[in-house]
């Protein structure tokens, strides 16, 4: 049985000169409003007190211990401080703070392991600036899956779901040149990102029996090979094999005609096959909503679908609504809710 924390959030900073803290900010202003589950923030203290001057805002903040943080929630805003200080100003990108970044991630971490929080929302965070701190992991996702995983053991294959009320898209090659898709796109992978999204909505979103639709990599799905042919010699035995498997598998499909409403209905989550082919439509659909859940691992982990936003951080005009639907999508993840 899980102690105290089991109900407890926690969310990490992100980069600091981003928009992230003044969004933790207006989601304890929102609290009431928006009916937030408690969570706590893994930060400095002081920086957030800083932030919060600078932006005239009136918000109590209280350094706790974990234990203490749901009681804490409502009256103020519950900090679990990094042993690292943060000097870091809007809008500028420094690696000087880049400890605290890694620290806050490897401590909510920590916690959801040990049990203390029950899930894990992550703010944005800034990759170029971690690279020239000497950070060695390609993204913050693959850093959490290498945290995740137990001595000696390889990590495990995160995926990355984009998440809303309205749609729910997967893509197979995320963060790679378009050029560099046809040869990373290949049968096992889509196998195993397609048994991992089936696996995950059955356990995680409460489907008995999800339905998934697949793109095809190229216009028309190929057209029967007039227009390319990794549809019919890739993608198609990776949806034979995954209907093999008892899942229920539609695809593939041409990526213009599966992002209506009606066809929407058809599915339960859409599996891209590189990176803007998801991720346009639903920031099309749900720009201000869609959350960022990462399949795969141990633990729950969302996270809002943007950026760091330098060009507005330290602006106070950052809306809050992908970080607060993150908070919600998370605590009901994390206590075993299927989403809505």
């Amino acid at each position: 049985m899980i102690g105290p924390g089991r109900n407890l959030l926690v969310v990490t900073q992100g980069d600091p000169a981003g928009i992230g803290p003044e969004l933790i900010l207006r989601a304890w202003l929102h609290r009431r409003e928006q009916a937030l589950p408690a969570f706590a923030v893994l930060a400095d203290p002081d920086h957030l007190g800083r932030v919060t001057r600078d932006l005239g805002w009136s918000i109590p903040i209280s350094p706790v211990e974990p234990s203490k943080a749901i009681d804490t929630f409502d009256a103020a805003l519950p900090i679990i401080p990094l042993s690292h200080a943060v000097s870091a100003e809007p809008g500028r990108p420094d690696p000087a703070y880049a400890a605290s970044v890694i620290e806050a991630i490897e401590t909510a971490v920590r916690l959801v392991h040990s049990g203390a929080a029950s899930a894990l929302v992550t703010n944005p965070i800034a990759k170029h600036v971690l690279y020239d701190a000497g950070f060695r992991h390609p993204g913050h996702t693959e850093f959490l899956a290498a945290l995740a995983a137990a001595p000696g053991e390889a990590a495990p294959h995160p995926v990355m779901m984009l998440w809303s009320e309205a749609l729910a898209v997967v893509p197979v090659t995320v963060h790679i040149p378009l050029g560099s898709v046809p040869s990373a796109l290949t049968t096992e992978l889509i196998v195993e990102t397609g048994r991992i999204v089936a696996r995950e909505l059955r356990v995680r979103f409460g489907l008995s029996h999800p339905r998934l639709a697949v793109a095809g990599l190229n216009p028309h799905a190929g057209e029967n090979g007039a227009i390319g042919t990794e549809d019919s010699t890739v993608i198609m035995p990776a949806i034979e094999i995954l209907r093999q498997d008892g899942i229920e598998v539609a695809g593939p499909l041409p990526a213009d005609t599966m992002f209506h409403a009606r066809a929407r209905s058809r599915y339960d989550a859409a599996l891209a096959m590189y990176h803007d082919q998801a991720l346009i439509p639903i920031k099309t659909i749900a720009f201000d909503e869609a959350v960022n859940v990462t399949l795969g691992l141990p633990f729950v982990r969302t996270s809002p679908d943007h950026g760091t936003a330098f060009d507005i951080a330290g602006k106070g005009i950052a809306r809050p609504d992908s970080l607060m639907a993150a908070i919600k999508l998370a605590a009901r993840l994390g206590a075993g809710r299927p989403a809505p």
